[in-house]
């Protein structure tokens, strides 16, 4: 499991589709990696999808799992709770970015 920093989580949440990859992984607890997106409204390619996710999966804010020929991503929340009290839910109550 990839270790937890502070400067590393805020970064992957500063960006709006990442924070916006993140709310929706804590209201459906899992997802396959390209659902998550279109549940987010986000109409961007896949290999962005990747993107953004590998940088949230390196800073630890979520994990991934492989499932037949689907990855599996999943928000850390225990982890982010346990490490950084208040965080993620400050994040996920804060209103959400304007265009």
């Amino acid at each position: 499991m990839t270790e937890l920093r502070l400067e590393s989580v805020l970064a992957a949440l500063a960006d709006p589709v990442r924070l916006a990859l993140v709310r929706v992984l804590a209201g459906q607890g899992e997802s396959a990696c390209y659902h998550a997106a279109h549940q987010a409204g986000l109409t961007i390619s896949r290999s962005t999808v990747s993107h953004h996710l590998r940088i949230l999966r390196n800073a630890g804010v979520i994990s991934q799992r492989v499932e037949g020929t689907a990855r599996i991503v999943r928000l850390r929340e225990d982890d982010l709770a346990a490490c950084f009290p208040g965080l993620l839910e400050a994040v996920l109550n804060a209103p959400a970015p304007r265009d």
